[in-house]
């Protein structure tokens, strides 16, 4: 019988994972208040997925200038650094490796969520036809209007993933990866549709990847590349996200990363209501030096073909992971997933977060 593509195992940079099922990082909102402090919940959580092959933690604010939802996790205090730790400890015990995902929203914030109630901050002053989530009382509401980073607070801001990447270091993660994708500050300085700058920000591509990439050198002197990875959206509308020409757009940038030797370029390829646009990823894969993570509408059969014709060489599974914390071993042997319950994706309790059953529990139960 051919052995299963999905459990080869793979050397991501300076990570050797034991296969290539990854869990892709997913929001949940759920961190202690005040302070946006990770805690034993989590910990939990997140030990429990520790069979996959990589787990990239959910995005985690770089700086309180960097958030722009209510109850997400941050990587700024000293309080985050401990409670991360909590979650580290308990995957490592597990057997698990954790990467945390390095966020900044940019302008997908609001004026409730900033300090001292100041304007978010992005590459244009332009509003993203957008909503976030502010409190409980307020639910939904409209993103307020950004503010232009000035050209010499760029530095300021690169520094604050620095700082992060180091503070991540302290809180015993395996690697960082930089969230690049959905509409954030740095897919909003590598978009055209978001970055209509006429300094050395804006125009070009080359303009437009050099923030980004500054801040990937910055994390890159901490960790050093071959424990950074890079995530990215190229074709995605999240958060009112377009380009002129993604392919020229996204294939530069994937250059430049793989010059840099990062260990990782960790692609989302499907959105709901959107088809894959397969040969797109197919080229981006081609530019793309380090391992390719596919991520995105896949299913176990269909990871396997992607990972069998040299598509992809890994597949972060995003949902699956949300009801299934032995999502691995259930697709090592063929077994039925538990279906998530949607209602809990987004902040409240244990219910719809540590309590589904593993595959042994279910049976045995």
């Amino acid at each position: 019988m051919a052995s299963d593509p999905l459990f080869a195992p793979l050397k991501m940079g300076a990570v050797e994972l034991p296969h290539r099922v990854l869990m892709a990082p997913l929001t949940r909102s759920r961190s202690t208040q005040p302070g946006d402090v990770p805690n034993a919940m989590n910990a939990e959580y997140y030990a429990q997925r520790a069979g996959a092959g990589l787990i990239v933690s959910e995005a985690t604010q770089v700086s309180p200038q960097g958030k722009g939802y209510a109850f997400t996790p941050g990587i700024h205090s000293d309080e985050q650094v401990a409670g991360w730790k909590l979650v580290t400890d308990a995957v490592h015990a597990a057997g698990g490796r954790i990467f945390l995902q390095l966020w900044h929203v940019g302008r997908i914030s609001h004026v409730d969520l900033q300090p001292d109630g100041a304007a978010p901050v992005a590459p244009s002053a332009i509003r993203a036809k957008s909503q976030t989530y502010v409190s409980a009382e307020s639910g939904m509401v409209d993103l307020s209007e950004p503010r232009a980073l000035e050209a010499d607070e760029i530095e300021g801001v690169v520094d604050q993933f620095r700082v992060g990447a180091q503070r991540a270091k302290d809180a015993g993660f395996d690697g960082v990866e930089i969230h690049g994708a959905n509409g954030y500050l740095l897919d909003q300085f590598t978009r055209s549709g978001s970055n209509v700058r006429t300094d050395d920000f804006g125009g070009s591509v080359e303009n437009r990847l050099r923030f980004p990439l500054m801040v990937t050198d910055a994390v890159v002197n901490v960790w050093g590349a071959d424990r950074v990875g890079y995530r990215v959206s190229p074709l995605g509308t999240f958060n009112d996200m377009d380009d002129d020409d993604p392919a020229e757009t996204f294939n530069a940038l994937a250059r430049a990363l793989g010059e840099r030797g990062l260990a990782s370029l960790h692609a989302m390829e499907a959105f709901a209501g959107s088809p894959k646009d397969v040969p797109f990823f197919e080229r981006l894969r081609k530019s793309c030096d380090g391992v390719y993570i596919a991520n995105g509408g896949y299913d176990a059969d269909s990871a396997r073909e992607a990972l069998g014709s040299g598509r992809a060489d890994a597949v972060a599974f995003g949902e699956a992971y949300i009801a299934n914390p032995d999502l691995a071993e259930r697709y090592r042997v063929g077994a039925q997933l538990n279906e998530p319950d949607k209602d809990a994706y987004y902040g409240g309790t244990e219910k719809g977060y540590t309590d589904y059953p593993t595959l042994e529990e279910a049976t045995s139960g």
